[in-house]
């Protein structure tokens, strides 16, 4: 049975270096990102990400569904790399998936916020502070009533949380899975 991803997290929590260590089959694996066309695209122009993210974007967001629907005809495992930390963004893309798939949440926590400066300085790519800001006080953790099969929870041993801190909601199990990665 294929597998659908939604990684879960703020920019700078992990979810590519995650990626990165998975063992997919990418011959059978999808990779669904925004953040990869809009990458490609600036390379292509000789621009940085930041440069072109405004005016690429919408474009990117289509060119993302159009891949995920062709992955899910070809029965594709996909993973979703996008921050998808509200109910309404992962609705749509739980939405798009056929009904045989397994569906997985993987969700980052997010570090501390001198941890996660450090995991953003990425030239090139500058997301301003207020928009992350927006997206840790707006992030609502998935569930299985949202129609995942699965949640899996990923905190990286070299990233205090910002949980603790009552920054975010801490990551319990909740009936929904405890599997840490």
């Amino acid at each position: 049975m294929p597998k659908l991803y939604v990684l879960v997290g703020v920019p700078g929590s992990g979810k590519s270096t995650w990626i990165n260590r998975q063992k997919f089959d990418w011959n059978n694996t999808a990779l669904i990102s925004t953040d990869k066309l809009v990458d490609l695209h600036a390379q292509s122009t000789g621009q940085s990400y930041s440069e072109v993210f405004k005016s690429y974007m919408p474009q990117a967001v289509n060119l993302m569904a159009t891949e995920a629907q062709e992955a899910f005809e070809d029965n594709l495992d996909v993973v979703w790399d996008q921050t998808s930390t509200t109910r309404a963004s992962r609705a749509k893309k739980l939405r798009m998936t056929p009904r045989h798939y397994t569906k997985i949440a993987v969700v980052f926590e997010t570090p501390t916020a001198d941890v996660h400066a450090k995991w953003l300085d990425r030239p090139g790519k500058e997301i301003p502070t207020n928009v992350i800001d927006d997206m840790i006080s707006k992030f609502e953790p998935p569930s299985t009533a949202e129609g995942f099969d699965q949640i899996l929870y990923v905190r990286f041993p070299a990233a205090p949380s910002l949980a603790g801190k009552g920054l975010i909601p801490p990551l319990t199990d909740k009936g929904q899975g405890d599997n840490q990665q």
